[in-house]
């Protein structure tokens, strides 16, 4: 907690040059929200409360309103709080009232929500900081705080999504400044409906909405997409950055706050506000004005005019989010670099890229004097003090290694774009043969098998047999990449002082879906940068960067088909991706988000196809196809239970570890199955004499 203790200090220095008279900070912050179960852990709660003694007690942390937040126990409930006080006083815990408990996040198994709209109670403060402020008990609950000009309601996260939300309450009850300090993690094609919650908040009923939001990788696949804002009856006066480099961001609005009693003069309004049934909001008085209404300053600080919300497409999304996400990663475990096996396909080429991408973001902070990011490459790349990089290249092939391994099935193109890629970016480019390990395992093979052979399909073997040696070569490609990771640096470049790489993965989200990868090949790795992006935003992306980057290589990646290229090339054949999954790659989309995104079993999914898919397939095809997908979906269902931590990105993504939570040994869904035979025989036949069609 030494760093978040060190940052919140320096982010509240950062608001006071800025004449802030109140700072906001995210979620959980003297914590961090990704703690996960050490939540359940009474250390970390008395350890919160001695980081907030000393962030309290601090000269530069004085004559501010602050807004912290941390975990609390009230009468041996866990709960998310909010916690506000100034000048060395606590004025205010206020609980979350809604936990999030879908997709990634898991609220309710650490905390307790307050489901006791406008009631508060009394809570005894520990020692450490009775000490310090000569308070004994404090108000804990749903209540707002009153200065002599302003009313300021909290609320957290999720409880601007939720349909009831607090500061519609808080609104119509008087409160002007609505916080909201917030633990939201990037997804592809979120950020605008996170914008347009927070410009509703104020819209209709006007107000001041101050949002704070986590920023970084805080220690597992999400990373958190900053975007704090400051918003005035639905329009945004500041906004801060999506995606950075930087520890702390602080942004600052000046506002008139008359501007929301103009707001809120519609009869409408008023009426709704007046005959507003139920409990009062408490209010704790505070004796310090926030606001001036000295003309001679305002002249000087006008209020801050609206700006346009600040949206990225989806493919610099992925540019950026991965990138900060990996630097975050690289960073804090003190490696020294990727190493990142570079097969020549669109999907390790996707990698290297957003490698690159990272590259590009370090020089630009680099350049931009970021003092943080300055120590953290020299350390990384194992340089003095007084070494600045010269290019994203020039970082690249410091920490970067690719490694093209071919075997005889390999095709002189994927070979030749890898090591063209690789130059392009910087990278240190290797290239071997895998043959000699192949043909190793294939003696060994035939010594305990009494001397069976083992043969491609095309030559005349079995499906097995292929299989299998398709296997060998995927799961020998891992065992090689991570001896070269932990060799490469110290023993091949001399650099001995230097830790070993990260051996990243490129198995992308379709595939994970289909189960399209071998268990322990090459997708087994210790960061996967594009496990949750789909096939089709990954083209996209690839598209997007041959111009944004200046990479003209890329083009012959997108022109490329897609293969493992694990079996031999026949004049009569050529492995393609495709027709080894038994579907397209949009297909794969389709079938995710139906069953992740909009909840449906294989019924529901075929029911949904029949519209989607019409002109495309025939019922009968579409029915067959749907059984297909979930029996494949199950059958290697085990291979996610053992998937490289990937950096979350897409709504439909099927890992394992706490975002789609499903068995691994999966029946036949039969009884689903039947009912969408009797749905095509219905259709076929016209609907004449069929029972049980719907």
């Amino acid at each position: 907690m030494s760093d978040m203790l060190q940052r919140i200090i320096q982010s509240i220095e950062k608001a006071k040059e800025a004449n802030a008279v109140l700072r906001v900070g995210p979620e959980l912050e003297i914590t961090g929200y990704g703690c996960l179960d050490h939540f359940l852990e009474t250390d970390l709660y008395d350890q919160a409360w001695e980081v907030l003694a000393d962030i309290i007690d601090s000269p530069s942390c004085q004559d501010i309103l602050l807004d912290i937040g941390m975990p609390v126990i009230h009468r041996s409930v866990y709960y998310n709080c909010r916690v506000i006080c100034r000048n060395r006083k606590i004025l205010l815990l206020r609980p979350k009232m809604a936990l999030c408990q879908d997709g990634n996040f898991r609220e309710g198994r650490y905390f307790t929500a307050w489901q006791r709209p406008q009631e508060y109670e009394d809570h005894d403060l520990p020692d450490v900081i009775r000490s310090l402020t000569g308070q004994t008990k404090v108000t804990f609950g749903d209540a707002v705080v009153q200065t002599p000009d302003v009313s300021i309601g909290a609320e957290s996260c999720e409880e601007l999504f939720t349909p009831d939300a607090p500061h519609v309450h808080m609104g119509l009850d008087g409160v002007e400044i609505f916080t909201n300090s917030s633990g939201s993690h990037h997804e592809l094609r979120k950020l605008s409906r996170r914008i347009k919650l927070i410009i509703e908040a104020t819209e209709k009923s006007g107000g001041v909405y101050l949002y704070s939001n986590q920023q970084g990788c805080d220690g597992d696949r999400l990373y958190y997409d900053g975007c704090a804002m400051i918003v005035v009856n639905g329009e945004i006066k500041a906004q801060g950055s999506q995606f950075s480099l930087s520890d702390v961001e602080v942004i600052t609005a000046t506002i008139d706050l008359d501007d929301v009693q103009k707001a809120r003069y519609a009869p409408s309004r008023r009426e709704q506000a007046v005959r507003r049934e139920g409990a009062k909001y408490h209010r704790i008085e505070l004796g310090d004005k926030l606001t001036s209404s000295n003309l001679v300053q305002a002249y000087h600080h006008p209020p801050t005019t609206t700006q346009e919300p600040k949206l990225v497409c989806p493919e610099e999304e992925i540019a950026l989010g991965p990138a900060c996400w990996l630097w975050d990663y690289l960073r804090r475990s003190r490696q020294s670099g990727f190493f990142l096996p570079l097969s020549g396909g669109i999907d390790s080429c996707s990698t290297a890229v957003i490698v690159f991408s990272m590259c590009r973001e370090v020089m630009k902070d680099v350049q931009a004097s970021n003092e943080q990011v300055i120590e953290d490459v020299r350390r990384v790349c194992g340089q003095d003090e007084k070494w600045l990089p010269k290019s994203p290249q020039d970082i690249c092939n410091r920490i970067f290694h690719t490694c093209f391994m071919g075997t005889s099935n390999s095709s002189a193109d994927t070979r030749g774009r890898a090591k063209e890629l690789a130059d392009a970016v910087g990278a240190y480019h290797t290239a071997l043969e895998m043959d000699p390990v192949v043909s190793a395992f294939v003696t060994l093979f035939k010594m305990v098998s009494g001397g069976l052979g083992l043969r491609y399909k095309v030559h005349g073997g079995s499906q097995t047999e292929n299989l299998a040696l398709q296997n060998l070569q995927a799961r020998s490609r891992m065992i090689v990449s991570y001896l070269l990771a932990s060799t490469l640096l110290p023993l091949v470049r001399g650099q001995s002082s230097r830790g070993g790489l990260l051996v990243l993965g490129s198995a992308n989200v379709d595939e994970s879906l289909r189960g399209y990868l071998t268990k322990y090949d090459c997708s087994s790795a210790d960061l996967n940068p594009i496990g949750g992006i789909s096939k089709t935003d990954l083209k996209r992306f690839i598209a997007w960067a041959e111009q944004e980057f200046q990479l003209p290589v890329l083009a012959s990646f997108l022109d490329a088909v897609p293969t493992a290229e694990l079996e031999p090339t026949t004049e009569n054949y050529t492995q393609s991706d495709e027709a080894d999954m038994g579907c397209t790659y949009a297909e794969l989309s389709d079938f995710g988000r139906l069953r992740k995104v909009q909840r449906l079993g294989p019924y529901g999914q075929f029911g949904k196809l029949l519209a989607l898919w019409a002109g495309r397939m025939t019922p009968r095809q579409i029915c067959e196809k749907v059984v297909f997908l979930n029996r494949m979906y199950g059958v290697n269902r085990h291979k996610m239970t053992t998937i490289t931590p990937s950096y979350h990105a897409e709504q439909y993504s099927p890992e394992d570890n706490r975002f789609d939570l499903r068995p691994f040994l999966y029946p036949p869904l039969t009884w689903a199955y039947e009912k969408m035979k009797r749905v095509v025989e219905g259709i076929e036949s016209g609907g004449k004499g069929q029972k049980g069609v719907e």
